[in-house]
């Protein structure tokens, strides 16, 4: 009696057990089909005419399409892109606010400033869009046709000639620094917010040079509105056969490639995280996206979400090498 009793008792617990995991199976099921229900928002830290709202853009149109939802960028420009990636790091955790940066707010700042009012590593990084090699671009008028040409101008007119960058501490900011301490020149910096401030000055003779990325100055090279002297890559841009590396022309060691990567707020549930992961990687191998990347010269990575925190987290170092070398900081 006492058996059947113990019997019937784990016979019940069991079914319990076995509903219950029913039911969260379902509700997550059901979560995951409800996501998203309404807009989502994608905040670009710099503002728009860049390579990182264009992307933003593209990919926010074929997201709109795929989730039935509507899906907008909005441009939130200032302090480096610290601005906007507060925005995303300060909103809730549910999917529904996203960050679409290049480096700097995911993985340069927390080493160049001194304070910060967000932690970029406890950002989720969703994944990484793509790269684009950083370009060593000149002004129309300006009297170097090569690199070598350029170092000698340098060297014979030390601090005299003007570099742009996206802003203190952006990458090319920091592709700048790097090609004076490999060159043993100095220039003075300018700094803008963003490169499409910068591009116009660029266009119009007001600063001299600029470590631009290739999709934002390749289209101006070729229209002649300025003049790309070597790629950063460790090798030549397709877009640019004939352009050389900046190691070619000369400077051993110097690399430069930017990247491009969205991100959640901390503490984004992982089952929605993975679920824009899934979205946007198998947006990056849609023949149209790839060839609207490539025509602003940007290779498509993708990948899972820890192949994208792994990519992250080497950039961090590699830079976080320049800034302490260069003893660059902000307050």
């Amino acid at each position: 009696m006492l058996t059947r009793s113990i019997l019937t008792r784990n016979l019940l617990l069991t079914t319990a057990l076995a509903l219950l995991l029913n039911f969260a199976l379902a509700t997550c099921a059901l979560a995951e089909d409800e996501y998203p229900t309404r807009l989502v928002r994608i905040i670009v830290p710099f503002p728009a005419g860049g390579t990182a709202d264009a992307l933003a853009r593209i990919l926010a149109d074929r997201l709109t399409l795929e989730w039935h939802q509507a899906v907008i960028v909005e441009n939130r420009a200032g302090a480096g892109g610290n601005i906007g990636a507060e925005a995303v790091a300060t909103a809730a955790p549910d999917g529904y606010v996203l960050l679409a940066s290049p480096p700097g707010p995911l993985a340069i700042n927390d080493i160049l400033y001194n304070k910060l009012s967000f932690e970029p590593r406890k950002f989720e990084p969703i994944i990484v869009l793509g790269t684009v090699p950083s370009v060593l671009a000149v002004r129309p008028a300006f009297p170097a046709r090569t690199v070598q040409d350029l170092i000698a101008h340098l060297k014979s007119r030390p601090e005299t000639v003007t570099f742009a960058s996206q802003g203190t501490g952006s990458t090319s900011h920091l592709s700048a620094m790097l090609f004076q301490k490999l060159t043993g020149t100095r220039m003075v910096h300018v700094p803008y917010r963003g490169s499409a401030p910068a591009l116009q000055d660029m266009i119009g003779n007001h600063v001299d040079l600029f470590f631009d990325n290739l999709g934002s100055s390749l289209s101006l090279h070729n229209a002649g509105d300025l003049r790309i002297l070597a790629v950063g890559s460790t090798e030549r841009a397709a877009s640019l056969p004939d352009v050389p590396t900046v190691a070619e022309a000369g400077v051993a060691g110097f690399q430069s490639v930017t990247w491009f990567a969205i991100a959640a707020p901390p503490g984004t549930p992982a089952w929605i995280a993975l679920r824009i992961n899934r979205a946007i990687d198998a947006a990056l191998v849609a023949a149209e996206i790839k060839e609207r990347f490539a025509q602003m010269g940007v290779h498509p990575l993708g990948g899972s979400m820890a192949q994208s925190a792994r990519f992250i987290a080497e950039e961090r170092a590699r830079w976080s090498n320049v800034i302490r070398a260069a003893g660059i900081h902000i307050e």
